[in-house]
């Protein structure tokens, strides 16, 4: 199965009110070619797709992409930062705003849930993740860094969330924050990688809630979740892993 990419699963942020800014002619190229590498990175992996692949995609010729990006590999890590910016904006701030402020615990959880709602309309992204994530495990690969950051950031950003849900319920100790964070970002990788090769197959959303409150950590009438995932899209909380 090919998850294809959709322009509408790139960078949902709305403008603010007020907001009259209009991306100039090459911040629309740009973002063309973001949206193409995404879509043939996600289909096929990072080796396997030239520069002029994505400029054909895209509309433009060879040279017109270089004009952009410099090389495969800037591009690359542009089309990363940009999902970065989708997935932790407000969720995770320590990843795409190291100095963003950080939501309630609550809040934060609301935030988690919906993102794996989200993934499930999201299948272009999640198979980019998951596709250049596994040929990253290569530390010859150009995003190999990027992705031992991205794990190490996670790690540490989902332990500060245990450990402050904990300490809201009165509960501290109760738990290790750093083991849950790594089954949680197990859990929600290999759901994905599930759920890609057979949709339906692996009900991400329920499965998480339900590894959340047996560990005791969803408040007693649950976070909204998939009620204003909605919302979560545009605030930008995501993929975790995926």
């Amino acid at each position: 199965m090919h998850a294809t990419y959709r322009p509408a699963e790139a960078d949902t942020r709305r403008p603010s009110k007020g907001d009259t800014h209009r991306p100039s002619k090459g911040e629309r190229t740009r973002a063309r070619i973001l949206d193409s590498a995404t879509e043939l990175f996600s289909r096929s992996g990072f080796h396997a797709v030239s520069l002029r692949d994505i400029a054909a995609h895209a509309g433009l010729t060879h040279a017109g992409l270089l004009h952009h990006f410099p090389g495969k590999e800037s591009l690359l890590i542009e089309v990363l930062e940009r999902r970065d910016r989708i997935d932790a904006r407000e969720l995770f701030p320590g990843i795409a705003r190291p100095v963003a402020p950080v939501p309630p615990p609550a809040e934060r959880l609301r935030l988690l849930i919906g993102v794996v709602a989200r993934n499930a309309r999201t299948p272009g992204l999640v198979a980019l993740y998951a596709k250049l994530s596994a040929e990253a495990t290569d530390p010859a690969h150009p995003a190999h860094r990027y992705f031992t950051r991205r794990y190490r950031l996670l790690r540490a950003e989902v332990s500060d969330l245990v450990r402050a849900l904990q300490d809201e319920a009165g509960r501290p100790g109760d738990l290790d924050p750093a083991v849950v964070a790594g089954q949680l970002l197990a859990l929600m990788d290999g759901l994905q990688t599930q759920w890609l090769l057979e949709p339906g197959a692996a009900p991400m959303e329920e499965l998480v809630r339900d590894f959340l409150d047996r560990l005791g950590l969803l408040p007693a009438d649950g976070p909204e979740g998939a009620d204003r995932t909605g919302e979560a899209d545009g605030a930008g909380a995501a993929g975790l892993s995926g």
